[in-house]
């Protein structure tokens, strides 16, 4: 109740510009990418009040659930498929302002109604995983989510 009352007194903006020092500071001196997405999840879940936020991991020719903070997960998600399989396959960021309106969307949880994907990358710019956040809000995200959120995936070394 007290976050959601602090939240709202400011822009997502300048809840990302605190957080983003915060989630430096707990990645910057980790060398397992397991831990650091963990703590990732965490921050971005309880920081910016997502619903939903986790990592898949490529497996062959499979998303894998990864570490994640919220309901539970789809465990396995095949390439092209829902949202993150087809950021996996475009190697793009997705935006859904209504996940109802994406044509093959994997309902996880009915509760989810707008999402955001980004692609992981290597160092050769191979997708090695996805980044997937939900939120129970219609319209949630837009390039402002994009362009932080990518600075935070650029904290991860792979």
């Amino acid at each position: 109740m007290a976050e959601d009352l602090i939240l709202k007194g400011t822009t997502k903006e300048q809840r990302y510009k605190e957080l983003l020092p915060q989630i430096e500071s707990l990645v910057s001196d980790e060398s397992d990418v397991i831990a650091n997405m963990g703590n990732i999840c965490a921050a971005l879940k309880y920081g910016m009040n997502f619903f939903w936020v986790g990592f898949y991991f490529v497996k062959e020719d499979t998303l894998v659930l990864g570490p994640f903070q919220g309901p539970v997960a789809c465990t396995r998600i095949s390439k092209g498929r829902g949202v993150c399989g087809s950021s996996w396959e475009t190697k793009k960021t997705i935006v859904v302002p209504d996940v109802d309106q994406f044509p093959g969307h994997i309902a996880c949880s009915s509760l989810s109604k707008s999402e955001i994907v980004l692609p992981l990358f290597n160092s050769s710019r191979e997708v090695v995983g996805v980044l997937d956040i939900d939120s129970d809000q219609l319209n949630s995200f837009d390039t402002t989510d994009e362009m932080y959120l990518e600075k935070v995936l650029s904290f991860l070394k792979f």
